[in-house]
């Protein structure tokens, strides 16, 4: 195994999504700790994020109220101090490195714009779940990342948070992972047998790819 690419996913991994799901908290008229508090608890039962709105305000359609959110003037946004400080030096050093740079997540037509404006001198690729017409963990968004991808997938380090999401389908379908500890679902799933195990490697901060890569690589030779 030689890493010659890296993709990351983007919520938790990139962007912190504090403030964005603190948005909905308010959108509900739920108090934000409240919220925070039923996401958790939602994340570690294993089920569904999207369960967390039908707990507050069952038969919520959240498509449609990002729609009403964006008529409102208040719609999905992201920017520059939600990024991890972690991920711009970790991209630099791994670009320098010579490793190809993606970014793929489950993501909206929005959210891939504003990724966009703040990635595309970063990394080669950004594609999205709504882009591509495929989500997270179906096996069909990594057939579409690794179309993408000018290297084999087992080339290819998927980076994620999620066990469910990220790192079980990426390495499904063949790719080495790496499993990032931030936000809630890292948190709550860090502790388990599979996040232990299945991972190709686990890291604490973005900062520490580069390093592990370069081991791994100079392993493998």
């Amino acid at each position: 195994m030689t890493i010659r690419a890296v993709v990351f996913d983007v919520g938790e991994c990139l962007v912190d999504e504090t403030r964005e799901y603190g948005t909905w908290a308010d959108w509900l008229g739920v108090p934000r700790h409240t919220f925070a508090a039923m996401f958790g608890a939602v994340v570690s039962q294993g089920r569904d994020y999207r369960e967390v709105f039908q707990e507050f305000r069952p038969g919520f359609d959240l498509t449609q109220q990002r729609e009403a959110r964006a008529a409102a003037g208040q719609p999905e946004h992201f920017d520059e101090s939600d990024v991890y400080p972690d991920v711009r030096p970790a991209l630099a050093q791994l670009r320098a490195d010579g490793l190809w740079l993606g970014i793929a997540g489950n993501q909206t037509v929005r959210a891939g714009g504003l990724l966009r404006g703040l990635f595309t001198d970063d990394v080669d690729l950004i594609g999205t779940s709504d882009d591509w017409g495929a989500s997270k963990p179906d096996i069909e968004f990594f057939e579409r990342v690794a179309r993408v991808v000018p290297f084999a997938p087992e080339e290819t380090l998927y980076v994620g948070d999620r066990i469910d999401n990220d790192i079980r389908p990426a390495a499904a379908f063949g790719m080495p992972t790496a499993l990032i500890r931030r936000g809630p679902w890292a948190t709550i799933q860090w502790g388990t047998e599979e996040a232990k195990k299945l991972p190709t490697m686990r890291v604490d901060s973005l900062s520490e790819l580069p390093g592990r890569i370069a081991d791994l690589n100079s392993r493998e030779r």
